[in-house]
């Protein structure tokens, strides 16, 4: 069991996901169940299921449960791509949360990659 408060990539994951809520705090009220709500539920999934995959009792089931955390990251590309294709979101904004997740993706793909199964 991993303790995962002490997890690096929970402590960014948790992070980026405020930075999303912050963006999408500013999207048209007619998002509020759309693309709004798509970008906050995959965001918080992240930190969540590193956080839920470190109470299991096995490596393979917590890398199980990164490899839906990356599914997560990659939903979150498209849907941030979509939202500036949408003048939801600058591109400096797009720009600079790719950036966070790309460097979580790489953050989890290289954790995965040290757990023995």
């Amino acid at each position: 069991m991993h303790r995962f408060k002490e997890l690096e990539i929970w402590k960014r994951s948790r992070k980026f996901c405020s930075s999303i809520y912050i963006v999408t705090s500013n999207f048209p009220d007619s998002e509020k169940f759309g693309l709004s709500n798509q970008l906050q539920r995959a965001s918080v999934s992240i930190p969540s299921n590193i956080a839920e995959g470190s109470s299991r009792n096995s490596n393979k089931d917590f890398s199980r449960f990164l490899e839906i955390t990356l599914g997560s990251c990659y939903e979150i590309e498209t849907q941030l791509l979509l939202a500036f294709d949408l003048d939801f979101i600058s591109k400096e904004d797009q720009n600079r949360l790719s950036y966070e997740l790309e460097e979580i993706i790489k953050m989890i793909s290289k954790f995965k990659s040290t757990l023995k199964v």
